[in-house]
């Protein structure tokens, strides 16, 4: 009985024990939430940037305790909108939060978003300035030489403005970006274009929207910003020619928010090492359709637009483009075989143009022959709160308030042995996989 009786108090000591450390072990901002946020949303949500509330404390972080637990569980925020169910789910630039930190947020807020321990607080972490290059310090920087003003109230801009870089010699760009230092809310979109000498241009003989005329006038597009949009960093022995000579046409579009705002960006290029040529051109444009009809009310309007492949090809990224009524995007592979296979699928808003960038392993590699189809869905209702009125009918066009179907894609062309080699090459590693399991 004696014996019995210190079993049980062992029991009990034991359980006294394991219950404080569960209590020990609830969920803190300073221990388990703060690095969360450090990692995936204080980039944005910092003094002087362009999210609503800064996140940087606990005391800043408090009051939106329950509004993050329900962004984070619809995976509206961090604003990573690919569907994690189908088609590629590796990307170099996946900003998005794992299961577990989800898990994390959720138990913090549910147990009362408790502070912490102050010792657990991870030290600050610091930030470059909002306007600092991710792309590493670029060779060559180009500016506009004034700024451009929009009125606080008018139809919709369309500017060209055409810079003369200086550029003395050939080169090879490993990575670009665009950085609006001025009138960020007022810009749609920035398009700039590579135009030789003696071409009287602004586009280099470009057309909007005509695909095959893209497609053949090489070293004419240079890049593209939407809003929330990254830099282009071309990887895999891959990048864009740009000549001596070559002047850099920026059109943007404008829009107006209700202030008079001046609007300036940054363009950066960063190039190759002199004498390197890379092996790939990348080729960067817009797939979809021009065909959009939106009625009044209507919450789920499909649009489709294809492409053929006439050489085998290395998918890069996959940037979905819409406007207000945006809701959703897919893009699928149909095969020569007649196989069709979804390659990606993305939720859309309007003010987070992601680029959804492949990692080098998985980016899609596509025979000849191959038709890629983009699937897209636009919502006209009152349900979309992005929808300032859905009495509306609304067409295509390339106003903010009308609407657009397409995507924008960057890939480059293989020759049939390197097709043939990466493809066995990742059907071995797959298999090798496999047969460790």
């Amino acid at each position: 009985m004696k014996a019995t009786l210190i079993f049980l108090m062992a029991v009990a000591a034991v359980t006294v024990i394991s219950t404080a450390a569960l209590a020990q072990e609830q969920v803190t901002f300073t221990k388990n939430v703060a690095p969360i946020l450090q990692d995936h949303c204080q980039v944005c949500h910092r003094e002087g940037t362009i999210a609503p509330m800064s996140l940087m404390t606990y005391d800043q972080a408090r009051p939106w305790a329950k509004s993050i637990k329900a962004k984070v569980l619809a995976r509206e925020m961090p604003p990573w909108f690919i569907d994690k169910n189908v088609g590629v789910q590796h990307f170099d630039n996946d900003s998005s939060l794992t299961d577990k930190e989800i898990a994390t947020i959720t138990k913090w807020v549910d147990g009362g978003a408790p502070r912490g321990n102050p010792a657990d607080m991870p030290a600050p972490r610091q930030f470059p300035d909002e306007h600092a290059w991710q792309i590493g310090q670029p060779d060559l920087v180009v500016s506009l030489s004034k700024d451009l003003v929009v009125k606080a109230k008018g139809p919709d801009w369309w500017p060209d403005i055409m810079i003369d870089p200086g550029l003395t010699e050939n080169r090879f760009i490993q990575a670009i970006q665009i950085i609006p230092t001025k009138g960020y809310p007022n810009i749609h979109h920035i398009r700039t274009s590579m135009v030789k000498p003696g071409d009287t241009s602004n586009h280099g003989g470009a057309v909007d929207g005509n695909v095959e005329l893209e497609m053949t006038q090489q070293g004419v597009f240079l890049d593209e910003y939407a809003i929330g949009k990254g830099p282009d960093i071309f990887g895999d022995g891959s990048g864009r020619y740009i000549t001596a000579g070559t002047k850099i046409n920026f059109e943007f579009h404008l829009h107006s928010n209700g202030t008079e705002t001046p609007v300036n960006v940054l363009l950066g290029l960063k190039f190759y090492p002199k004498g390197y040529t890379p092996k790939h051109a990348v080729t960067s444009m817009t797939m979809g359709s021009n065909v959009v009809d939106l009625r009044p009310g209507e919450a789920n309007v499909r649009s489709d637009g294809y492409l053929a492949l006439v050489k085998p090809t290395r998918l890069l990224s996959f940037q979905p483009h819409m406007h207000t009524r945006g809701k959703a995007e897919c893009i699928e592979a149909i095969y020569p075989t007649g196989r069709t296979e979804t390659l990606s699928c993305a939720r859309f808003q309007f003010n987070w143009m992601n680029n959804y960038v492949y990692s080098n392993d998985v980016a899609p590699l596509l025979p000849a022959g191959t038709i890629l189809h983009t699937i897209m869905w636009h919502d006209n209702s009152a349900e979309n709160k992005f929808n300032t009125d859905p009495d509306a009918q609304i067409t295509y066009g390339l106003r903010t308030v009308d609407e657009m179907s397409s995507a924008w894609l960057s890939y480059y062309y293989m020759t049939d042995e390197d097709f043939k080699a990466e493809t066995a090459a990742r059907k071995a590693k797959q298999q090798t996989l496999t047969s460790q399991r």
